[in-house]
């Protein structure tokens, strides 16, 4: 048995040194550092959105002890991830983990660096599953939750199998109690979004809407229970250039239904805006169709 400890200490001291090249501190609020990983070699960085209380000012602690400016290159609030770029391009990126490799139960390490040094906790894989909307309309491509216990400065750092291969990045702002950690397909998509954008793009209409029951004939005809009433319309927005109106209820968008806010904020994502895109609603009764050109939000 003591060998089996000892092989599995070293493996986990040895998981921390592979990463610790991939891992700065982040300077971005008062007192208290966070953690980043390098994403580019060439010197992005993805930390957590919520530990920056600033968008100028902002520094980073290098693995070798270097501290230099940092530039905010984007945030995206919704799913708490924000893109910095340095001025190096010698910086040593983390390795991808395979997701496939991984289940409920596995040994995972979550990453520090609020101070000069790499700190680590262990914890397990408590729980995976499909895809998840944030509060803030954010979409998360898996979800998982781990048992590490996140101390201080740890947000915006990395979750690392056993080999110090990138799971994912931890952050403490989004689920209530647990400890989350966003995975990679979510980290490359926002990071590319925010490289091109300086924020992720989403679609539009101007409405605001209440879930509400369809009547049986309509629940017939259409094959589902649900709509969104419509209970105020922007002027000038999409929506009203559509021909929407308070009171209608829209019950399909994108050739899908939609039976909650949910589902409207699912399809809405970047590669709409600027397309005119199919919609149809629920007017007296009656089933109409139309077209709304989706704008980005400001």
């Amino acid at each position: 048995m003591s060998n089996v400890l000892t092989e599995l200490s070293t493996a986990m001291a040895t998981a921390v040194s592979q990463a610790d090249s991939g891992i700065v501190r982040v300077e971005g609020r008062r007192r208290f550092g966070a953690t980043g990983i390098v994403w580019h070699a060439d010197g992005l960085i993805l930390t957590a959105n919520h530990v920056l209380s600033r968008d100028d000012g902002l520094h980073i602690g290098l693995p070798n002890g270097e501290r230099v400016s940092a530039s905010l290159v984007g945030r995206d609030p919704s799913t708490d991830l924000a893109l910095l770029k340095v001025d190096a391009n010698d910086l040593t990126p983390l390795t991808e983990g395979n997701k496939q490799e991984l289940g409920v139960g596995n040994l995972v390490l979550a990453l520090g660096r609020p101070g000069r040094t790499v700190q680590a906790t262990l914890g397990i894989i408590s729980a995976l599953g499909d895809g998840w909307r944030t509060r803030l309309g954010g979409e998360i491509d898996r979800y998982m939750q781990t048992d590490v216990v996140m101390y201080p400065g740890f947000s915006g750092g990395p979750l690392v199998n056993t080999a110090g291969q990138l799971v994912g990045l931890n952050s403490s702002a989004l689920g209530r109690g647990a400890s989350m950690t966003i995975p990679t397909a979510t980290l490359a998509r926002v990071a590319d979004a925010l490289q091109a954008h300086g924020r992720v793009q989403r679609g539009y209409l101007g409405v605001s809407t209440q879930r509400v029951h369809l009547p049986d004939n309509l629940k017939a005809e259409l094959e589902q229970k649900r709509g969104l009433l419509v209970v105020s319309v922007e002027n000038d927005s999409p929506a009203a250039k559509a021909g929407l109106t308070l009171g209608d209820t829209l019950v399909s968008f994108a050739n899908s239904p939609v039976q909650s806010h949910d589902d409207l904020l699912a399809l809405l994502a970047g590669d709409v805006v600027g397309t005119a895109v199919p919609a149809k609603f629920v007017r007296g009764g009656q089933v109409h169709a139309t077209e709304i050109t989706v704008v980005a939000r400001s």
